[in-house]
């Protein structure tokens, strides 16, 4: 059935006030609300189905007396879209196809009932939209900090600053994680919020005035800003912050500083004052032994070179005298005295008395040293010997002191005027006759040899080595007739003289033994059966010796006789030649 024309004209007119009856309707409660985040985008889709006959949709927010106010018109059949002329909306508004509605760099004013309206010809449907905006505000900053804090005395510790908040949060302060609740005079906390009239975002401000105490000298301060996001509440903490605290000194330490643990005489000692205030005291009293005043110095006080008179008690204190500490130092000390000592020349046979005298702070060791070679006991000398000579050391050492040593020198020279002994042999190839000058003195005797009566001088000798003051001087011959040789041996001291006659090699001849030294000795066999052959074959040659000797004695009246240390005159050793000459024929 057809409608009438005249109901058809009057649609568009029923549709107009319908939608001027829906402009008067109060508010509808809608729950639907859109969280957008500041800056972002506001997606709002209009929630309404699409009706047929669907002419227009529109959207409007309402003002907070209720009045609505229209920004974006889209028509269903020419497909059009307008913008209505609202300054806060210009350039940010999109209506898209489905009817959604966004809204580009969204704003705390966008923060507003939104409503989405679809007409007909013959009914406006509205669906509401809520927009809720959210501005996470900055990390906090605690700003003015103080440069330090005084135990007893409230004082402004700094500000906590978070800025640009939507909406207002709430600050914390926190020591050492734990936090902090206000006490009457000695935590104080101000809040303080501003807006910013151009944005509409909040500035948090928290001031705290705190009083601390010594054991905050470490503590960390921070802050947080609470506040409230899309998705709910969340926290933003600050960087920590370590405030000086300054407190008063309680307590003051000396303390010594050395190189060592041990003090010796010659050392620098340092003396160190220190108080545990904060910040620490820059001056002290030192107190010195034998020093009636305190001494004003830096926390330090240098002692150079230190004597054992340095040995004491030591005190320092504060400028006030208020409080004091006090320690003791030992100077170590060691003294060695050597008597004799430096250069000492005796004569063989003297006695010598040495004595090494020690004196030091604790127990010293003593070593006795002679030519490099440590000794197993002190040096004493009742009747000097040549081996006696020598370089003696006398060290000791302060046990558990490093460094300290002392040594002194003795170098001993024992003198001695030459003596002489003169021994001869015939050598076993009967050949030859080997007379040995054994001689002793010091310094080293020169050694000359001689045949008396021709008075010429025998360069061909063989010397042992010097050792002890003792050596020998060797020669070998083969005289045809007795001769007399004389040993001639001469030092500083004195020259001595010393002939033996020897006889003719035709006559063997077995003297005196020849000194062994402990150069050169020979070993000894100390085999039973050889000792047996020895005294058997000295019982032979002994016996040999006898009858050869009373034979030769038969023929000959003049024996060896000892030559005094002069050479004596010449007439004497004449007449002796002449003798044995006549006894020979």
């Amino acid at each position: 059935m057809m409608e009438p024309r005249a109901s058809r004209s009057l649609r568009p007119l029923l549709s107009l006030l319908l939608l001027l009856g829906a402009l008067c309707l109060p508010p509808a409660l809608g729950l639907y609300t859109v969280n957008a985040i500041y800056g972002d985008t506001i997606t709002m889709p209009c929630r309404l189905e699409v009706p047929d006959g669907l002419m227009f949709g529109k959207w409007k927010y309402e003002m907070p007396n209720g009045s609505p106010v229209f920004i974006a018109f889209r028509s269903s059949t020419k497909k059009n879209v307008q913008y209505d002329d609202v300054p806060d909306y210009k350039n940010r508004l999109s209506l898209s196809e489905n009817y959604t509605l966004s809204i580009r760099n969204a704003r705390i004013s966008d923060e507003k009932r939104f409503v989405c309206m679809l007409v007909t010809e013959d009914d406006v449907s509205e669906e509401p939209t809520i927009v809720k905006v959210f501005k996470q505000p900055s990390q906090p900053e605690i700003l003015h900090q103080a440069d330090f804090l005084e135990t007893e005395k409230l004082k402004m510790l700094g500000e906590c600053v978070a800025r640009d908040s939507y909406p207002e949060g709430n600050i914390t302060w926190y020591k050492n994680g734990r936090v902090l609740q206000p006490v009457e005079e000695v935590v104080v906390i101000n809040l303080q919020k501003t807006v910013d009239k151009s944005t509409g975002l909040f500035t948090m401000t928290s001031s705290l005035q705190y009083m601390p105490t010594k054991e905050d000298a470490n503590a960390k301060f921070t802050c947080s800003v609470t506040y409230l996001g899309p998705s709910g509440q969340k926290t933003i903490q600050s960087d920590p912050v370590v405030f000086d605290v300054h407190y008063p000194t309680e307590k003051v330490t000396i303390r010594v500083l050395s190189q060592s643990s041990t003090i010796k005489e010659g050392d620098n000692v340092t003396l160190e004052c220190s108080g545990n205030g904060n910040p620490p005291p820059q001056e002290f009293l030192f107190y010195i032994p034998g020093e009636t005043e305190g001494i004003r110095s830096s926390d330090t006080y240098v002692m150079a070179d230190v004597r054992r008179n340095a040995t004491g008690e030591y005190k320092c204190s504060l400028i006030d005298k208020s409080m004091m500490d006090a320690t003791t130092i030992t100077v170590h000390y060691l003294d060695l005295q050597l008597t004799p000592s430096g250069e000492v020349t005796k004569q063989i046979g003297e006695a010598l008395p040495v004595s090494c005298t020690i004196s030091s702070s604790r127990n010293a060791t003593v070593l006795w040293i002679k030519d490099n070679t440590r000794m197993q006991t002190s040096p004493s000398f009742s009747s000097l010997q040549y081996q006696d000579a020598g370089n003696y050391i006398c060290e000791t050492t302060l046990q558990e002191v490093e460094g300290l040593k002392k040594r002194k020198t003795l170098k001993l020279i024992v003198e001695g005027k030459p003596q002489i002994k003169m021994t001869k042999k015939t050598n076993t190839n009967k050949m030859s006759k080997t007379i040995v000058c054994h001689v002793e003195g010091f310094p080293k005797p020169a050694v000359q040899w001689t045949v008396t009566g021709s008075g010429s001088i025998i360069n061909k000798t063989e010397e042992t080595k010097y050792v002890n003051g003792k050596f020998s001087s060797k020669i070998v011959i083969a005289p045809e007739e007795n001769v007399t040789l004389t040993c001639i041996a001469e030092n500083q001291l004195e020259r001595t003289v010393t002939s033996l006659n020897v006889s003719a090699i035709s006559i063997p001849e077995y003297d005196e033994p020849e000194d062994r030294n402990d150069d050169n000795s020979e070993k000894v066999n100390d085999q039973a059966k050889l000792i047996v052959g020895i005294v058997v074959g000295l019982l032979l040659v002994a016996l040999v010796a006898g009858v050869v000797y009373w034979l030769y004695a038969k023929k000959s009246k003049t024996a060896s006789k000892h030559v005094d240390k002069d050479l004596g005159n010449i007439e004497e050793n004449k007449k002796l030649e002449e003798n044995n000459h006549k006894s020979e024929t």
